[in-house]
């Protein structure tokens, strides 16, 4: 039997969810009936699986299509789907469409307890109610982010296999104690992305070639790409990726979906497997704003295992639904900064220009253009590389002294030699040079790091994206998040043009990247980039243009674009 989920039914249902919490088993999952407020704010419930779930008689028929965290939560209260169920659904999807058919190459590794684990969860809500939004949803983790279960953590590695770290990462740690099922881990551009130049976004000597599914021929870019990329097929609803300097937001941009780079200390990094202690930063992706902010609002807050986590005192929040406004942009003022941020994709240009408009007939003022000052791309560029080169080897021979022993590799020389040893499988199309570089750096105590460090912090921030936000009054900048994608292409490497992260990243500030429309097929994000511990506002910002928008389309898995 089918039935039919309308507005007013899913609506109805969730009433129901949130009264039976409140008078009752659940009551005490405070952050659970926060989301209440998601409806109140306006945020759609329907539909699952584009007008109705479909059941036909049993719970793995469940249609998942675009369904959102709130549909499974009110289908799972009202019996029509459990998380073993979903679970088993995003098992028979990845094997169709990531395994088979498309061959996305998204999900690295299934974790071979998740069904088991799912099905613990529905037997404490059914017994306690559900622990909160989170309570048995699927969540799939970038492959640098440390489970200390029977999956591996490679960074998409080969000489990191059987490299066993002795604890959950703090991340994974938090998303269990919120109930969520980790499904597995997400492939990603080898090493974050920090092992050649050129080099091929998508690519690890662990997967492969991951793929665009809007295009398979086309970039998924990086080094996030897995996550951004299930979640735009429908493999999974939300996942968990990292961003130095894009590995976010460029994957929301080219794959359709939203993508959350929270404030440099905002997420716990401890168990990640670094680049940067000055940029790393752990973030999520949806289809949706309110998803991707459900999933942040589990992971924030002050570690001990991460000293710069102590920042976000005070500053974090446990719940990022509740800005959640349709109204977000009335009166917000925010900047277009032109010069360098735009003119290097004139189709990325017309769609974000598009985007402007729905900002200023929402209500928000836009004060176009405006300058950031000391903004030199390739100079701040120069400095932030000697930064990540210092920071880099620090950070993974850290890393890898953390490990439970009997690992193969101990240090970044032995990856480097690892890699030479078997280059036919590691180094097949691009080099390692970054590796390399890195290697011959000293420690953090050099003057050329420091001084580099200084640079970037300086110029980036105190006088560059602080004097524009200060100077016009702002609320946030925006800008196209990247260009549509481009090919992949194994000889070259990537066709990279230009991207809305490096102020950003550079003075570790939020960004938010939200699907915003389409050339020949591909998508095209725009960013609203805020200051530090400024999430709130981006969260009430993007969810604004996105329901305004709704831009977002499924991808059809063509063979090139149009």
């Amino acid at each position: 039997m089918d039935i039919i989920v309308t507005a007013s039914h899913t609506s109805w249902a969730w009433g129901n969810v949130m009264r039976d919490i409140a008078g009752g088993a659940g009551s005490t999952r405070r952050d659970f009936v926060r989301a209440g407020g998601m409806l109140a704010a306006g945020l759609s419930v329907t539909p699952l699986l584009g007008a109705c779930a479909s059941l036909r008689g049993s719970r793995i028929d469940f249609n998942v299509e675009e369904a959102t965290i709130v549909d499974f939560q009110v289908a799972m209260h009202a019996g029509r789907l459990d998380s073993e169920s979903l679970v088993r659904i995003y098992l028979r999807r990845i094997q169709v469409i990531d395994r088979s058919g498309p061959m996305l190459r998204s999900v690295q590794e299934i974790n071979p307890d998740a069904i088991p684990i799912a099905r613990a969860l529905d037997g404490e809500r059914r017994a306690r109610g559900p622990r909160g939004l989170l309570h048995g949803i699927p969540v799939l983790l970038k492959d640098n982010i440390a489970t200390a279960d029977k999956m591996e953590t490679t960074a998409g590695a080969l000489a990191l296999l059987g490299a066993r770290p002795r604890e959950d990462s703090t991340i994974a740690q938090k998303l269990r104690q919120a109930g969520a099922v980790i499904l597995g881990k997400a492939s990603m551009s080898e090493w974050a992305y920090f092992k050649s130049t050129p080099g091929s976004s998508g690519w690890s000597a662990r997967s492969g070639q991951a793929r665009n599914p809007y295009a398979l021929n086309r970039t998924p870019c990086g080094s996030s790409s897995g996550s951004a990329i299930a979640v735009a097929a429908n493999l999974v609803a939300v996942a968990l990726g990292t961003e130095t300097d894009g590995s976010i937001i460029c994957p929301s941009g080219v794959n359709g979906v939203v993508g959350i780079k929270p404030t440099v200390g905002l997420t716990s990094r401890a168990g990640v497997i670094p680049i940067s202690a000055t940029q790393d930063t752990v973030g999520s992706f949806g289809r949706t704003v309110a998803d991707a902010a459900a999933v942040l609002g589990a992971l924030v807050g002050v570690d001990p295992r991460d000293a710069a986590t102590q920042a976000s005192a005070g500053q974090s929040r446990p719940d990022y639904t509740q800005f959640l406004d349709p109204n977000g942009l009335r009166g917000a003022r925010i900047g277009v900064p032109r010069d360098e941020y735009f003119g290097y994709s004139p189709k990325a240009d017309a769609v974000a220009n598009q985007a402007i408009d729905v900002l200023r007939d929402r209500g928000a003022v836009v004060i176009d253009p405006v300058k950031i000052p000391n903004f030199d791309r390739v100079a701040l560029t120069a400095a932030e590389i000697i930064v990540l080169l210092y920071e880099f080897k620090a950070g993974v021979n850290a890393y890898l002294a953390g490990l439970a022993p009997g690992g193969p590799v101990r240090t970044l020389d032995d990856i480097i030699e690892f890699n030479k040893r078997s280059a036919g499988d590691n180094l097949p199309f691009f080099g390692q040079e970054l590796l390399v570089r890195a290697q011959a750096k000293g420690g953090l105590g050099e003057a050329e790091y420091l001084e580099a460090l200084e640079k970037c912090r300086r110029l980036a921030g105190r006088e560059g994206f602080d004097v524009v936000m200060g100077e016009h009054r702002l609320d946030a900048l925006v800008a196209p998040t990247t260009t549509p994608a481009w090919p992949v292409d194994l000889v070259n490497g990537d066709q990279f043009r230009g991207s809305s992260a490096k102020s950003a990243a550079l003075v570790g500030y939020p960004l938010i990247s939200v699907p915003a429309g389409s050339t020949m097929g591909l998508p095209v994000g725009i960013t609203f980039m805020g200051r530090a511990w400024s999430e709130p506002t981006l969260v009430k910002l993007a969810y604004a243009f996105e329901q305004a928008t709704k831009a977002r389309r499924p991808p059809q898995y063509l063979a090139t674009s149009p």
